[in-house]
Order: C-alpha cells, then structure tokens, then sequence
C-alpha cells in the first residue's frame, strides 16, 4: 500500500521523505490556506520535494473554468494530479481531462456508485472519506472494501486513496482490504510507529547496556 501525507506543510512533507516511506500527496484548498502561502510557488515547491504524485484541488464551479484551472495546475510539473469534485460537471472535467493524459482524483466520494461512475469516465484515483462517514455513524471502511469489490468485478483500473483517517486503526484496515493508497496527516504517520511493549523494551535495553557499560 502507498501513503501519501495529506498535507501542504512543507516541513512535514521534508520529514516525511527522510522518513523513506511516502509515496505521494494530497492537499486541498483547506490545507493550502492554513499555509498563508502563495498558491502556485507552495504547490511547485511541493512537486520538487515530493517525486510521486501530488494532488491539487481545483476550486472553480463550471466546467471550463475546471478544466482550464487544471491544464494551468499541471503545467506546474508532471507529478500533478488534480482533484475534481464528484458532481456532474465534475465527471464531464474528468472525462476531458482523461482524455488529455492528466490523472485525476475523484475527491468526496461517500458512496459505490459514486466511486464508480467517476471510474467509468476515468478517474485515476478515487477517494472515499471514511473519517466523515464515521462521524455520522456510518462505516468508512465498509465503503472502501464495497468500492474495491466492484472494481475487481470488473477489472477498474482505478486505485482507491483512502481519505479522512482519522487514526492508525483505519491505516491498518485499509492495507488489510488491499487499498492501493492511504493518504494520512502527518500526526498519524508517528502514531504508526507507537507501541507501549517497543518503548518499554527500548528503555529496558538501554537500562541493561548501562549495567554492561559500569
């Protein structure tokens, strides 16, 4: 499974390359604005820090102003992948953009045949928020293994970013389902790494090496 840090924090993302173990990110207008950065300068500089794909969100409403936002976005670099609502003009941007060579990532996907019609009109990636549907007392994940089942129905190409962990337990769910990518903060990516019985037997080792060292 890939993971991508969900963020636009640039010191985050130069952490979590030093870590070796990111694949990707993705950013919405949100993140970007908590930045207080100049949009197009972050997201270039995020490119070059980041070598696997980099989600950028479009934000216009109709059609041709979506997709002339995400030819100017992936002119940026050629990791760019956009971000396209899943709505009707949303499924018309990605049809077009398909059909262009850009990648695309279905973004706010809360159900199967959302996902799959952005499938069908060529979404790269799509991507199921499962913190949200938990918050309403749904099942995220339920969603993502519905949503991988009907892609291997019928042999869909496109890779499943689970989005909206909230903690390492969805982490684990969704590599146990075989999703192809989980996009995390980067809070979550250091509490991947805790386990009370390591740090225990850390500080034990330590203790013992002292006596060795006496």
């Amino acid at each position: 499974m890939k993971i991508f840090l969900d963020t636009a924090n640039v010191a985050e993302l130069r952490k979590g390359m030093d870590y070796g173990v990111i694949d990707g990110v993705t950013t919405n207008p949100s993140l970007i604005a908590r930045e207080k950065c100049e949009f197009i300068p972050l997201i270039r500089e995020i490119t070059t820090i980041i070598p696997g794909p980099v989600s950028v969100e479009v934000t216009a409403s109709s059609v041709s102003a979506m997709i002339a936002q995400a030819e100017e976005y992936a002119a940026i670099a050629d990791n760019v992948v956009i971000k396209v609502p899943i709505n009707l003009e949303g499924l018309q941007v990605v049809k077009t953009l398909s059909s262009r060579s850009i990648k695309t990532n279905v973004t706010l996907i809360f159900s199967v045949s959302q996902a799959l019609l952005a499938a069908k009109a060529g979404a790269t990636y799509v991507s199921p928020f499962v913190g949200r549907i938990d918050d309403i007392s749904g099942d995220g994940m339920e969603l993502v293994e519905d949503i991988a089942m009907v892609f291997g129905n019928y042999g869909l190409t496109t890779e499943i970013i689970v989005a909206s962990i909230r903690h390492p337990l969805h982490f684990v769910q969704a590599a146990k389902i075989g999703a192809a990518v989980a996009t995390i903060p980067f809070t979550t990516l250091t509490q991947l790494l805790h386990h009370p019985l390591t740090a225990n037997g850390m500080e034990r080792f330590l203790k013992d090496w002292e006596k060795v060292k006496s």
